[in-house]
């Protein structure tokens, strides 16, 4: 059971660092305030998904701390704060329906969800930030529907489930270890 333990802690870390260092070192990554998006940059948090919801709300408040402490703006920290919804949300979703994580429609569509919950999450924080104007004014005169409800919204949905993809096919070949992990408590 320690050893367990000791080996989600670690796990844990590791996708916290995994998290950070993607935003910071990609060279695939479109950056216009409030936009941004970062291939590849929820995937740590959708692996610990599928291992405990602990974990995922954990990954997700470290890579926040992690686009803090990389200097991005702080509409898009703030962002990245608000993957602990959807990383709790989605991982309590796994826990109860432990059959999707055999792929097919049915976790296609978990993605769907889970990524129309990440763009919910993220236009609740650039619309704050919107209509307060305290972010870049030079983006936001393309207007409301433009930047905030297509540029996050309908960009997140998608980027959401690309990423999610990207962690199934990690995720896929070890679910006989995940699924000893994450049947313990998280």
């Amino acid at each position: 059971m320690k050893s367990n333990s000791a080996l989600k802690l670690a796990i844990t870390g590791l996708l916290i660092a995994v998290g950070i260092v993607i935003p910071m070192l990609s060279p695939f990554k479109i950056v216009f305030e409030p936009v941004s998006f970062t291939l590849a940059s929820h995937v740590a948090i959708f692996v610990a998904m599928f291992i405990s919801p602990s974990m995922a709300v954990a990954v997700a408040a470290g890579t926040a701390a992690g686009f803090f402490l990389g200097g991005f703006p702080i509409v898009i920290v703030f962002r990245a704060a608000s993957h602990v919804v959807f990383s709790l949300f989605g991982a309590y979703w796994l826990r109860r329906k432990s059959e999707l994580v055999e792929g097919g429609l049915a976790l296609r569509l978990y993605s769907f969800v889970v990524g129309l919950v990440h763009a919910l999450c993220e236009l609740a924080v650039v619309a704050a930030f919107y209509f307060a104007g305290n972010v870049s004014a030079l983006y936001y005169q393309k207007g409301f529907v433009l930047t905030v409800v297509l540029g996050i919204g309908l960009g997140t949905v998608i980027h959401s489930m690309v990423d999610f993809e990207i962690a199934y096919r990690i995720v896929a070949p070890l679910r006989g270890r995940i699924a000893s992990l994450s049947s313990e408590t998280a």
